[in-house]
């Protein structure tokens, strides 16, 4: 059975910050505030598809955050779906300051499943300089609760954020690692019009990663989370006209996670001296083997490389099988 989100957005409301890169109505395409009878609509909708297993997500960045009473009248409306069995539970994003003993209660209570925290840096200098008002060890701390409390844990992080590094990113992804989540989604920094990013790259005080950065550098992190077995969910930010209509730099692309394993499989083959290979790969993966326009296979031509690509359903998605011919 497939796997599916119905996805509530709370935008901004009760969020104590404006971080530097944040623009809430474009993001999610929308300003007004969902009630408990849109969860209703939202879920009845998506049940009338067969042969899905749905959870009710509520995203938007800081679901805890907002007023209690509004947060309950939500939770109330979807926690009649997971008492009766319709849907599997429910997933929240919030911030790592807005987590709490009895907000954990609450949240279990109302059948919540799983937490992601929007972490988006380890770095103190970058959450202060990006605006978001809290540290790293608020994640820690918010993190060490949620897996206590038996939550499934997620968590969020940014590329390319205002005097972040790539070397600081490096070691955002292993502190981040550390903390045993389920679950990674990595976005590559967009900068919105009416952002204080806007504002520094106006200025010319801040340069914003390309598309080509963010994706070398996607490809140095996935290892990490990788060999600790932590699931990367989602690479670059989901398709959007708003964003499209509203982007002033940054890493936005509407392939950017297909980018990001191509470069992956790339270096696996180029791990090898050049010369002759076979490439096994699961017809799955084929496309982002040969790269955006076959970009990876001219590459490999001018280093050197003759490849014969087999397609075999025993290799593993994203898994790549090369031996010397």
């Amino acid at each position: 059975m497939k796997k599916g989100n119905v996805s509530i957005f709370v935008p901004h409301l009760g969020c104590p910050q404006q971080c530097s890169f944040c623009n809430q109505k474009t993001i999610t395409g929308q300003q007004s505030q969902p009630t408990p009878d849109d969860v209703k609509t939202a879920v009845e909708t998506a049940l009338k598809r067969n042969n899905y297993e749905y959870e009710i997500a509520f995203f938007g960045g800081s679901f805890t955050a907002i007023d209690r009473d509004y947060m309950i009248s939500l939770l109330s409306a979807a926690a009649e779906y997971v008492d009766g069995k319709r849907v599997k539970g429910i997933r929240i994003s919030t911030r790592p300051d807005c987590i709490d003993g009895e907000i954990l209660d609450i949240l279990k209570k109302y059948g919540v499943s799983s937490i992601e925290l929007g972490a988006q840096s380890m770095d103190d200098e970058v959450l202060k300089a990006n605006l978001r008002g809290h540290t790293a060890s608020d994640v820690e701390n918010a993190s060490r609760m949620i897996k206590e409390y038996g939550f499934e844990l997620g968590l969020q992080m940014m590329t390319g954020l205002y005097l972040d590094t790539d070397e600081k990113a490096i070691e955002t992804a292993k502190k981040l690692t550390a903390l045993k989540p389920d679950t990674v989604r990595i976005y590559p920094t967009v900068v919105l019009k009416g952002t204080y990013l806007a504002e520094l790259f106006d200025k010319e005080m801040y340069k914003p990663q390309t598309v080509d950065d963010a994706a070398a550098l996607c490809t140095k992190r996935l290892p990490i989370f990788e060999k600790a077995g932590v699931r990367v969910i989602r690479l670059g930010l989901h398709a959007s006209e708003d964003i499209k209509k509203n982007m002033v730099a940054g890493a936005y692309h509407d392939s950017f996670g297909e980018i990001v394993q191509s470069r992956f499989m790339l270096n696996k083959v180029l791990a090898y001296p050049p010369g002759n290979y076979e490439i096994k790969v699961n017809p799955k993966s084929l496309s982002k083997l040969k790269g955006q326009q076959k970009r990876n296979i001219y590459f490999l031509i001018e280093e050197g490389y003759n490849i014969k690509i087999t397609q075999s359903e025993k290799i593993a998605v994203d898994d790549l099988l090369i031996s010397s011919i």
